[in-house]
């Protein structure tokens, strides 16, 4: 078993807490991603794991060991670095078995476990070539090799796909996925990427602060956000917030901000009777947002467009509603006017809301 237990794991450099008592089970053969931004902690985390970083308190378990005193040779696990960290004087061969020899593992079975590793990543016809003789995607390769070969417990790999372009990353990360499934390996994923974290994790834990805001899957961190960080955070365009009040009208509850008014359903209203009159904020996804066509009958708020983006398939629309702007997504490629009035719904069965002062979700 090659489960990864993080318990009150703490890393402070100087006055900067990087590593806030994190707390974080990662199951057997699982693909866990640490996302956040820049300084969040997520690869101080991933040093810590590896060793690389001391821990100021807390403990790390992997397959059950305690490992905080063990050092990274023996802590059986291998990672996949930002730059690949390739050294340029060796062929692709020599830069994916060297670990191994370094270990004095026979001659035999380190060209044995290079050439199942370089057929299973497609680069078997780039053993003997140099680092500078090959693509970004391929050095990924190499380097993802490289850990293969070692047939560690776990894989830590620190956002390994930021130096290709938008389209070798994409295929790249497909790539990664197929390779998760094929060695049935525990993998931790670094990275500031969402879309990276969205396809690629089987839980996510989204970071900030040195703290993880929330840990759970895709789906769940999609739909049902911890917090008004996450909410922000996971979603491009990110979830729409406003800040208003709960008012009663004719047994009625709604949502205000200005002209932006949302009826809210009974079961919802009877949860946040106790917020009545109060501040809160409301959060809806772009596509749970609906302009309505000149010949609807539906009642919507009055909103006036700001910008329409046009991405293919989808157009993103900026809408001013008096006191703020929120996004919606259209589902065609119909290209809007700058100042043009429209009518905007809200699919109610899909709204969120966030305490002011907390944060935390209601």
């Amino acid at each position: 078993m090659a489960e990864v237990v993080l318990q009150g794991l703490t890393k402070q450099f100087g006055q900067t807490l990087a590593v806030n008592r994190v707390y974080l089970h990662i199951q057997d053969q699982e693909l866990v991603v640490l996302v956040g931004p820049s300084g969040c902690g997520k690869t101080t985390t991933l040093r810590l794991i590896a060793g690389l970083e001391e821990a100021d308190s807390g403990e790390i378990f992997i397959g059950g060991r305690s490992v905080l005193q063990v050092p990274p040779k023996d802590r059986d696990i291998a990672m996949v670095f930002q730059n690949y960290a390739l050294y340029p004087h060796m062929n692709v061969s020599q830069n994916m078995g060297f670990g191994l020899k370094m270990r004095r593992v026979a001659r035999a079975e380190i060209e044995r476990r290079v050439q199942e590793a370089a057929e299973l990543l497609g680069i078997e016809d780039l053993l003997l070539r140099k680092p500078s003789q090959l693509s970004g995607g391929q050095r990924q390769r190499v380097a993802v090799g490289r850990a293969i070969v070692r047939d560690p417990h776990v894989f830590l790999l620190d956002e390994p796909l930021s130096n290709l372009d938008a389209k070798l990353r994409l295929v790249m990360r497909g790539e990664l996925i197929k390779l998760h499934r094929r060695l049935q390996a525990t993998m931790v994923y670094v990275t500031h990427d969402q879309v990276e974290a969205m396809t690629m994790g089987d839980r996510i834990a989204v970071m900030n602060e040195g703290k993880i805001q929330q840990f759970a899957e895709p789906r769940e961190i999609y739909s049902a956000p911890a917090n008004r960080f996450v909410a922000q955070f996971i979603g491009n365009p990110p979830m729409n917030l406003l800040e208003g009040k709960l008012v009663a009208e004719e047994q009625e509850t709604y949502f205000q901000a200005d002209q932006f008014r949302v009826l809210i359903p009974s079961t919802r209203a009877r949860r946040l009777h106790d917020r009545l009159d109060r501040k809160i904020t409301l959060g809806v996804r772009p596509e749970h947002l609906q302009l309505l066509t000149p010949d609807s009958t539906a009642t919507g708020i009055e909103v006036t467009v700001v910008l329409s983006q046009l991405l293919g398939a989808e157009t993103i629309v900026e809408v001013d509603y008096g006191a703020g702007r929120v996004f919606t997504r259209v589902d065609n490629q119909q290209q809007l006017e700058a100042q043009q009035p429209m009518s905007l719904s809200v699919d109610t069965q899909h709204i969120h809301f966030f305490d002011p002062k907390s944060q935390l979700a209601i």
